[in-house]
């Protein structure tokens, strides 16, 4: 099981850790929301907590928990500017359908 970073997101999340001015690492996950049924979850972390999978490239770690890796596995986490909008982009193998607006999916 693995999730990657692409350098962009990377050096945008060591950006923002250091303005934040603490953090190991970006913990995702997933919460059931939206109109797909699961949205992604973007945080800090501060901490690891026992259970959790870290992956780690480009010097930044990625945190997962395990319930949210089941639906996670071979996603790779971009940073892209299109137009006037910018963030984070996820590439996710299991996702089946997703809405309009790519904020929620189902698998």
């Amino acid at each position: 099981m693995a999730i990657t970073l692409t350098e962009k997101a990377a050096e945008h999340v060591k950006k923002f850790i250091a303005r934040r001015g603490k953090g190991i690492g970006l913990r995702l996950g997933v919460r059931t929301s939206g109109c797909s049924g699961m949205a992604y979850v973007l945080e800090f972390a501060d901490e690891i907590e026992p259970e959790d999978q870290v992956f780690e490239q480009h010097g930044v770690k990625v945190i997962v928990d395990p319930k949210s890796l089941l639906y996670l596995d071979g996603t790779e986490v971009d940073y892209r500017r299109e137009g006037l909008n910018e963030g984070f982009r996820f590439d996710n193998p299991n996702v089946a359908n997703q809405c309009g607006c790519g904020e929620s999916f189902s698998v």
